[in-house]
This record gives C-alpha cells, structure tokens and sequence, in this order.
C-alpha cells in the first residue's frame, strides 16, 4: 500500500475505532503495557513523550509515575483518538498531560527533550517503522530509554486470521506488515538500524479473553485496525465476515466465550549519553 493511503487508512480507521477500543481492548492489551512501563523504570520529574497514544492507557499511568513535577505528551495521527484522550484527562484533572495530534513518522517535538520515549502497540502500522524508531531516537535525550511493544508472531496470535478475511472484501491489504516486527530479530534490528545501544528484547504470551461471539467480533471488527474496511460493509458483507472469522478462532471457544492466544514483542534500548 502507498505509504500516504496507509496513513489515510490508518488515521480514519482509528476514528472510527475510538469509541470502542478502550471498552474492547483495555483488559487484552494490559499485559503487554504493564511490561512496557516497567521497562523504562520512570520516575518522578522526567518528560516522557507516549506515541501513537491512542485513548491513553499508557500515557495516564505514565503521567502518575512522573508526577507532578515531570511531564507526558501524547501524540497519535487520529484525532478521534485525541478526543477522547483529552476529555479523559480533563475529566481527572491532569495538569501534567497534554495530547497532540501528528504522525510518527515526523514528529513535531524538539530534539532531545525526552528523559523516555514510549510506544505502545503503534509501530507496526506505520508505513516506514525505521523513520519512526529515528524519530524517537531524535527526540529523546542523552541516557534516555525508548520501550516499544509490538504484536508478535502472526502463528502465535489466533486472530490473526482478521486480516485475510477483511482483505477478501477489500480492495487492498489494510495491513499488510502488520505481523513483521514481531517476527525473527526484526525488532531488534528497527532499533538498532535507528541508533539505539543496549537493545534487550521481550517476548510474552498472553490470552485474549472475550464473552461471546459478538464481543469477540465487535474487538476484532470495529474496535482496530480494519474499522474504517468494516465501517463500509453492507449488512450482508458483515454477517459473512462474522461467519468467517469467528469459524477462524472456533478452536479458542469455551463454552459461549473464547480464550484466544497472543504474543507480545517489547524491546527497549538507550540513546547513548553524550
């Protein structure tokens, strides 16, 4: 896909998600932001910039751990997003979070201003990772730690199968590297290539758990990354799609609910102080 679509794609899509992903995805992808923060060990008083934040599930426990007296901004491409990350924090009261839209592949922050960089579950839809990683690289300061998590192994994640059922209906593949930084030493490697030292990589397994049949399919369909693809189907074109995926993730149901296996990659590195 033209890396100007895929942004298209990406950014509208997560519009149309926004109003479910927190309800749909908080519990699932917990396990792999809790080991993000406990990677970058913050503190209190540092400034902290959270990338591609979404609604600001990284970012507001992040903002608790720097406290007052510190910092956390966060950026994502969809402002639907936005929306909802600065109400949240408003609705709490946060003086020391701001929320900006721009994408992360040109980020519009200082150089070397960051005590950590975070990236939470955002890199494998950008269209260049490795612009990206060099971004966060500029952005952060001497000594700083940048964590980021990515999905894993598309044969260790049992809705992967999500994909190829959307793109049968669509024009185009809506994500088609979805699953390569978290294969091999990919990862590794993005960071490296970016200028990072240090680099350790994580890999955790987790379980994805959903109620019913239509929970199972509201997260998969309408709550990421093919939201904008699904928000055009007819009514005829869901119920197919519906079919399709849940027979795909049949082998994870217990009972009316599905446990359905996943895979996480975190990886962290350093900017080397000067």
């Amino acid at each position: 896909m033209e890396p100007r679509l895929q942004r298209r794609v990406q950014r509208y899509g997560w519009n149309r998600a926004a109003e479910y992903y927190e309800d749909l995805w908080r519990e699932q992808i917990e396990p792999a932001q809790s080991m993000l923060l406990s990677l970058v060990d913050l503190t209190g008083g540092q400034d902290v910039a959270d990338i591609a934040c979404g609604s600001g599930l990284v970012t507001f426990p992040a903002a608790d751990r720097v406290g007052r007296n510190g910092s956390v901004i966060g950026t994502d491409l969809s402002e639907d997003m936005i929306r909802v990350a600065d109400k949240a924090a408003e609705d709490r009261d946060l003086k020391n979070v701001s929320f900006r839209r721009m994408g992360a592949e040109s980020l519009d922050l200082p150089d070397q201003s960051f005590d950590a960089v975070l990236c939470s579950l955002g890199l494998m839809y950008f269209p260049d990772p490795l612009v990206s990683m060099r971004e966060m690289y500029r952005v952060s300061k001497p000594g700083a730690t940048t964590a980021v998590a990515v999905w894993g192994d598309r044969k260790h994640c049992g809705w992967a199968d999500i994909f190829p059922v959307v793109d049968a209906r669509v024009n185009s593949d809506v994500c088609p590297m979805f699953f390569g930084l978290g294969t091999g030493g990919a990862l590794k490697f993005t960071f490296e290539e970016a200028g990072f030292s240090a680099v350790e990589i994580v890999r955790i397994s987790t379980v994805l758990h959903y109620q019913s049949a239509e929970e199972a399919c509201m997260a998969a369909f309408a709550g990421g990354p093919v939201a904008l693809a699904y928000s055009r189907f007819d009514e005829e074109t869901r119920e197919g799609a519906h079919a399709e995926y849940l027979e795909s993730i049949e082998p994870y149901r217990v009972d009316d609910s599905y446990e359905i296996p996943g895979e996480f990659v975190l990886g962290v590195g350093r900017r080397t102080a000067a």
